[in-house]
């Protein structure tokens, strides 16, 4: 039994009032709320085992090693990685992109060979690449899109050459919720013999997500999407892969020996962890993801695929209503434009109505470019809101549009 209100009462934030008006927290795509559980191990970790990790003798070090060391394979079996050594700490998605982007252009690619990302991606995996074209001389290629927002898989199999060597890809689109045929999408990028990145910062919030059967070579997410702390982040690579790509950061942790001569470095994952992790920050991330495990992500996944639908029919009954991005997979995000006002006007005329919304451009102008516009309002659900709340939003939105 999903019971929303038994969750909510877990998230404090959600009972208080915005400009004297009930909080309707419709902002989940940029960031979600945190359970208490979350900030009370965080909290209590601060108060009562605060040491440095690893190479301490000391029991507070020890100890927090301990709990550091239990997140990693808290986030191993969430995601169903063979081993420990394949889960890489970062300070988020945008981190776990920039390190593989670097190490892996630097080791395995040379002027003129390829990568692949599609239409819809965010900036975050668009502009790390174009760091590396600059200097390395790579060039990007990318899929288009239908007018529903579903990836042209005959086109994606035709920028293949064989000067491709990584394919990196949304695993759910931020703006449109499209749900991309990733399994697919490796299996033939495998057939040609090239690696697969793929960005979960929006799927492992609201989906299981199975790695060893989805096959993905890389796959990252951050921790504050999926209702833990910001700063935190995972890197998920095949262990093959990672031991053949060179380090991103050098520092303390991540070396064996040092000396003037020659620096050796460590194992996995330590190779990618320079300097102090944030090892109160890891607890934080593996209490949620225990959170959302005890609930269960098929019971999330069903919950927030009934409250997507019902949003759906319900904006569309506003007269201008425009929906962007109709596909059959679609997660739970909503971008949308009222007939001819601003996104910005519309969403700050919510916000005095207590309801956040995201507006822009969702740091994906090249989508929006595709889509002819400059941004749109964007409802993004968790599995604490509710249908009420939904019916707030619609509400909201119908006496906004009566003022112009």
């Amino acid at each position: 039994m999903f019971d929303v209100n038994k969750i909510r009462a877990d998230f404090p934030i959600l009972g208080r009032e915005v400009y004297g008006k009930p909080l309707v927290y419709l902002d989940n795509g940029a960031t979600t709320q945190k359970p208490r559980v979350v900030v009370e191990a965080m909290t209590d970790e601060y108060y009562s085992v605060n040491a440095n990790v690893h190479r301490g003798v000391h029991f507070l070090s020890q100890r927090a090693t301990e709990l550091h060391e239990g997140s990693r394979e808290t986030v191993r079996a969430f995601i169903n990685a063979k081993s420990t050594s394949e889960i890489i700490f970062t300070r988020g998605t945008t981190e776990s992109i920039n390190l593989l982007a670097s190490s892996f252009t630097e080791s395995q690619m040379r002027p003129g060979d390829e990568v692949i990302v599609s239409v819809m991606e965010h900036h975050s995996n668009i502009v790390p690449w174009q760091l590396m074209a600059a200097k390395h001389g790579i060039v990007i290629k990318v899929i288009p899109m239908n007018d529903n927002g579903e990836l042209l898989l005959d086109a994606y199999r035709e920028l293949f050459t064989e000067r491709t060597r990584i394919v990196s890809v949304a695993h759910v689109s931020n703006v449109l919720g499209t749900v991309n045929p990733v399994e697919e999408m490796i299996c033939y990028a495998h057939e040609q013999g090239v690696p697969v990145l793929v960005d979960g910062a929006q799927s492992v919030p609201h989906m299981p997500v199975d790695v060893q059967p989805l096959d993905a070579d890389f796959y990252v997410f951050s921790g504050h999407k999926v209702y833990g702390p910001t700063g935190v982040g995972v890197l998920y690579g095949k262990e093959a892969w990672l031991d053949r790509l060179p380090p991103y950061q050098g520092g303390g942790e991540m070396i064996q020996t040092v000396s003037f001569e020659k620096t050796t470095f460590n194992e996995l994952p330590f190779k990618f962890e320079a300097g102090t992790p944030d090892f109160v920050g890891t607890t934080g991330l593996a209490r949620a993801l225990e959170y959302v495990s005890a609930i269960g992500m098929d019971k999330i996944a069903a919950y927030e695929h009934e409250l997507t639908t019902y949003a759906t029919e319900r904006l569309m009954e506003i007269p201008g209503m425009r929906i962007f991005g109709q596909a059959k997979e679609k997660g739970s995000v909503i971008s949308f434009l009222v007939g001819d006002i601003h996104h910005f006007d519309l969403g700050t005329l919510l916000d005095r109505l207590g309801i956040a919304v995201r507006t822009g451009h969702h740091c994906a102008q090249p989508l929006m470019q595709r889509l002819g516009i400059e941004g749109t309002v964007r409802a993004s659900f968790g599995l604490y809101n509710t249908k009420e709340e939904i019916d707030a939003l619609v509400a909201g939105i119908e006496r906004v549009r009566r003022m112009f």
